[in-house]
């Protein structure tokens, strides 16, 4: 083999040398893109999922704000509404409070009111001997009436006259001031307070009293018509 061969078949392996040597670089470089636009993209994907993750967590927060935001202005109404209709049953009470008052006023009327609620008293204790209890300025109607109402009771649930004492040491409180409307001292509008003569039985029959009870049972019916009833369909 002259050096002419020789020379061709060196310049022939130095090709394929460098045509091997370009065609791993090329593979190097097309595997090294490759992984680096997997990385970008698993770079990429991982930054959306923590923005979405951030962004619905921030749209929760934002939603359980509004909840917490309407819930609370919900019930700041539910409570000043609640407050508006005890206030309007608080004057509704007052106002026949104020009634009360002028009952007394119509002596005639008073004096057979009062005689009545001797006479239901007696029937609610039942007892043979009484304690009654009234303001100091109804002493002089009570005993005036006080003999009719024993026979009225003893008629009615045919018993004997019972014995009545009159508490001429401790009377019920006087009618409210209207000079002092703020004054929270006791006070009574009128009626009578009778008991056993131990004490263990007692029956208030004042008209401050039964205002209460009757207030008590109508409650239900006075917030139902503040409310409102439901109108009914009509034919």
């Amino acid at each position: 083999m002259n050096d002419a061969d020789v020379s061709q078949q060196i310049q022939q392996m130095v090709r394929f040398i460098r045509q091997e040597a370009e065609e791993k670089a090329n593979e190097i470089s097309i595997s090294a893109e490759e992984e680096f636009n997997i990385e970008r993209l698993q770079l990429l994907e991982s930054a959306k999922r923590k923005l979405r993750q951030d962004y619905d967590r921030k749209l929760k927060q934002v939603d359980i704000r509004k909840r917490i935001d309407y819930s609370t202005q919900l019930n700041a109404s539910r409570i000043k509404y609640l407050q508006a209709q005890n206030d309007i049953v608080t004057s509704i009470k007052a106002s026949a409070a104020k009634d009360l008052l002028r009952v007394s006023n119509d002596k005639n009327n008073y004096k057979k009111l009062l005689k009545s609620l001797i006479i239901e008293s007696l029937l609610r204790l039942k007892e043979p001997s009484v304690l009654l209890r009234c303001r100091e300025m109804d002493k002089k109607i009570v005993e005036s009436v006080i003999e009719d109402a024993k026979r009225q009771y003893a008629e009615k649930a045919k018993v004997g006259s019972p014995k009545i004492t009159i508490d001429d040491k401790v009377f019920l409180p006087p009618p409210p001031n209207p000079k002092l409307p703020d004054s929270h001292d006791p006070h009574c509008s009128g009626g009578v307070v009778l008991a056993s003569q131990d004490g263990k039985i007692v029956c208030e029959n004042t008209l401050d009293a039964r205002l209460d009870v009757a207030f008590r049972q109508k409650l239900p019916q006075i917030r139902t018509r503040l409310v409102g009833a439901p109108e009914t369909s009509r034919a």
